[in-house]
């Protein structure tokens, strides 16, 4: 039975049928690269379809449940229907924020940037705590994270680093964070032990592999080489490998180092470039279309989007949807559903 959106195995089972007739060519694993895309796409086709099927098998056998129960009680019974409801109600509320993840660059893999902001030792150290946060939450939703780009602060903390997060949905989760974070403490680095307020940025930018059509002009591009450190292996810290491009006409910098070679980093890095480029086209396609249909604009990136207040009280507030709680270590470790959802969802 075919029920639309996220819940449309029938068409989903089509597409299923489809890949599984190309794997099964000889040629399959002749272009690497494309076959491991479409191996992975098969492989969330799959996970969703289970979803939904196991999901609904088990709503018909609690009816079925309800119905004996209605000729003849039994506690036990009642109890154990009483748990099944409530784990599908969660079940249903996590696949309903799925089919929120509507865009179909929701379910790229992304590149999520931290940059420390003004407030040198203190930012710098801030940038670090969020970096974390973000390696502690992907890590624990099971999503593969590869560092990219990570220049330590001079004294302390991060300046800015980037990492590349793999899996179905990385994007469509991650973007939600894309803005100001400002955290209000007491300064382990004052010592005054003054309260010191510092600022960082995220940027988060969906990786759209071989499907970006956007054409950059050599002219328009300035590439310095440099050597790497910070996170880097053994033989990247000892040759300049390292590469930072830069978009002269908007500015847009991209700096990678996590590759051995300065020919890869340079790759990697025109490629994040791209993805930015076409990310900043798409953005710019529904400004103009929320324009003419007369809705409010999204706040731009540059706007403060959380504070994460350490003193005089405990406190993460999302600016945006009103959420909070007190447990700000929980947040720093991770738990950042609830601000990932409610925004989803607003």
């Amino acid at each position: 039975m075919c029920y639309g959106g996220y819940f449309d195995t029938d068409n989903k089972n089509k597409r299923i049928d489809e890949l599984e007739t190309l794997t099964n060519k000889g040629s399959f694993w002749d272009d690497v690269d494309n076959a491991n895309k479409i191996m992975e796409e098969l492989s969330n086709l799959k996970k969703s379809v289970n979803e939904v099927v196991s999901l609904k098998k088990k709503i018909d056998d609690d009816i079925a449940l309800g119905e004996l129960l209605k000729e003849e009680f039994d506690q036990e019974l009642f109890n154990s229907l009483m748990k099944d409801i409530l784990e599908i109600k969660n079940s249903i509320e996590k696949l309903e924020l799925k089919t929120l993840l509507s865009k179909e660059y929701d379910h790229n893999d992304c590149i999520l940037e931290v940059h420390s902001g003004a407030g040198g030792v203190e930012a710098c150290d801030w940038a670090a705590m969020l970096f974390r946060m973000y390696n502690r939450w992907a890590t624990g939703k099971n999503y593969k994270v590869e560092v990219v780009d990570y220049q330590e602060g001079d004294e302390a903390g991060i300046k800015r680093a980037s990492i590349l997060v793999k899996g179905d949905l990385a994007y469509g989760y991650l973007k939600c964070e894309k803005g100001v974070h400002r955290l209000v403490r007491l300064s382990p680095f004052d010592a005054n032990n003054k309260r010191h307020t510092s600022f960082a940025s995220v940027i988060v930018t969906p990786v759209f592999n071989n499907t970006v059509d956007i054409v950059i002009k050599p002219e328009d591009l300035k590439i310095d080489v440099y050597r790497s450190g910070g996170a880097g292996g053994q033989g990247v810290n000892t040759t300049d490998s390292a590469v930072r491009v830069t978009y002269l006409p908007l500015k847009i910098v991209v700096t990678c180092q996590n590759e051995r070679s300065q020919l890869k980093n340079k790759e990697k890095a025109l490629e994040i470039l791209k993805s930015k480029l076409k990310l900043i086209e798409i953005e710019k396609q529904e400004k103009e279309l929320k324009s003419v249909k007369g809705e409010a604009l999204e706040t731009s990136f540059g706007s403060q989007i959380r504070s994460y207040v350490m003193h005089p009280y405990s406190m993460v507030k999302d600016h945006r949807t009103n959420v909070s709680t007190s447990d700000v270590y929980s947040v720093l470790d991770g738990n950042i559903d609830m601000f990932i959802e409610s925004y989803l969802r607003s």
